[in-house]
């Protein structure tokens, strides 16, 4: 990866300490997404990475938020279904759910549509904000973390 490209993603990130609450650094994504070439260049050096690390992914599945604007439009480059993973109580049908404690106390439940049997692809590719929820996923379905 080029530190260029790095450059111009990272600078259209901005950081707010102490939000939501003491001790957590939110980094703001609203400029990387208003800058169709920054946004570009993150997907792709998203694409080039996975590509490079995990040569077979059958899908993606993206945790609300921000795994729903990065997730798709990189699915799409790689040829693959997306799969969203939603908050508690926002998809209908049967869901299975998982839940993990954010860095700042607050507890999330999430519940994937198991309208996609995801359990006979084991290749699956989790893009979330939140490292336990990662964790917790690649426990639960084998699923590989990004970022």
């Amino acid at each position: 990866m080029s530190e260029e490209r790095l450059r111009r993603v990272r600078d259209r990130v901005r950081p707010f300490p102490d939000f939501p609450v003491p001790g957590v650094l939110f980094r703001d994504i609203s400029p990387l997404l208003k800058d169709p070439g920054a946004f570009r260049t993150l997907i792709d050096l998203l694409e080039d990475h996975l590509r490079a690390s995990f040569p077979r992914i059958d899908f993606i599945v993206g945790l609300d938020s921000r795994g729903f604007l990065i997730g798709p439009p990189l699915a799409q480059r790689l040829g693959i279904g997306f799969v969203p993973i939603r908050k508690k109580g926002k998809l209908p049908g049967p869901t299975e759910s998982v839940s993990y404690t954010l860095e700042y106390g607050k507890v999330l439940s999430v519940k994937v549509d198991l309208a996609e049997d995801l359990s006979a692809f084991h290749h699956v590719l989790a893009v979330c904000e939140a490292f336990p929820c990662k964790a917790r996923l690649k426990r639960s379905y084998s699923f590989h973390p990004a970022g």
